[in-house]
């Protein structure tokens, strides 16, 4: 396993840096070689000085709209490829934010959003730089520094390990995402409504007794919200209800041992009762439905169960799982306005220090096979 996650960490180093490889057959011509057109060439063909085709780049507002139109179409007709490293040279701006994450291997969910952030490309114009942490609060600020040396121009923070008062200390523009982040600026999910949403659910599905399953989280990170509404749902309602906070681990192996032994203790205690159950994330969710599934081959109607985020796997499980979602392609984009609201202000002659801002995104309900109304009539 470990070797396997060193090999995916250096694949997915290597692929998000923006190394690109020609893996054509020998004796292709798909790569001729061309000429490059070069600034001279440009201001030859529109007849303005180097100097200003220059200032076309890095400082296009300062022509007017009539020039900028007339090297525009020059760009176009000479075929102009831009040199993006002579660029960066140029302007210091090297179109690079990294990214620490946890891993890649336990929950999908990492994956799933890493995916919608590399997807902003086409928006923003950023490229990725990639590490995963593995929980290793060294491995994590020494990739912090391999970034910096890459002269990055943000830093999105996914992991846990290190505290949001020593990350604002590194002096860069820096976004967290579903993280403790008093000191930085983030995005996160309402966690504390997706738990009043579970919870609700589950009661509409017919369950006696609703259960939670998630880690001792401390109360400032914010998927202790998912604990907190949930519990507070039921009380106020009067529904009864567990919460079972136990540490799975780290590996699939270890998850699997501790979801086994959560699912026996539940069969033990309540026979004859219909129970639903809210899992931490759709990977624990999916482990519980295989569980349950391989003892009875069917998802019995007296268990019904909810993860969230709503990853890939929720949606590839044996049988879809109700779970409550998390607008990932919504939290990328705001991950990146909010990096690139810092990275502008850092460019004017006197920025300000602003203050951070922490958005909350609304989570979504997605009812599918494992908890949803009509199952209140399969008891």
């Amino acid at each position: 396993m470990e070797d396997l996650q060193n090999r995916l960490s250096y694949r997915l180093h290597i692929a998000f840096c923006g190394i690109l490889y020609y893996n054509g057959k020998k004796g292709s011509d798909t790569m001729k070689t061309e000429k490059k057109v070069t600034f001279a060439d440009i201001a030859a063909f529109t007849g303005f000085s180097k100097t200003t085709v220059s200032r076309y780049f890095n400082d296009p507002d300062s022509l007017t709209e009539e020039n900028q139109a007339k090297i525009a179409d020059a760009l176009e007709k000479l075929n102009y490829k831009e040199n993006k490293l002579a660029k960066v040279l140029a302007n210091g701006k090297t179109e690079i934010v990294g990214v620490i994450i946890p891993n890649l291997y336990m929950h999908y969910y990492y994956s799933d959003i890493l995916g919608r952030l590399i997807g902003t490309y086409e928006k923003f114009g950023y490229k990725f730089i990639v590490f995963s942490g593995n929980d290793d609060p060294e491995a994590e600020k020494n990739y912090i520094t391999e970034l910096l040396s890459y002269n990055i121009e943000g830093l999105i923070v996914l992991s846990h390990t290190i505290p949001s008062e020593q990350l604002c200390k590194l002096d860069i523009p820096l976004v967290t995402i579903e993280r403790e982040d008093k000191h930085v600026f983030s995005v996160n999910t309402d966690n504390y409504m997706g738990g009043v949403q579970a919870a609700s659910l589950l009661v509409k599905s017919g369950c006696d007794i609703v259960i939670h399953f998630n880690s001792e989280i401390t109360e400032d990170v914010p998927a202790y919200g998912r604990i907190k509404g949930f519990k507070e749902f039921c009380e106020s309602n009067g529904i009864d209800h567990r919460v079972v906070l136990k540490d799975a681990g780290n590996t699939f192996e270890e998850n699997s041992a501790v979801i086994q032994s959560f699912f026996d203790d539940l069969e033990k205690q309540y026979p004859y009762k219909k129970i639903g159950v809210f899992m931490s994330n759709d990977t624990h969710a999916n482990i519980l439905l295989n569980i349950i599934f391989r003892k009875y081959g069917k998802l019995p109607s007296r268990f019904c169960i909810i993860g969230f985020d709503d990853s890939p796997v929720s949606r590839e499980a044996i049988i879809p799982l109700s779970t409550i979602g998390q607008q990932v392609d919504v939290m990328a984009s705001s991950a990146m306005e909010l990096l690139l609201m810092q990275i502008n202000e850092r460019r004017k002659s006197a920025p300000e220090r602003l203050v951070p801002e922490h958005r909350i995104i609304t989570p979504v309900l997605v009812k599918r096979e494992t908890a949803y109304p009509d199952r209140a009539n399969n008891k």
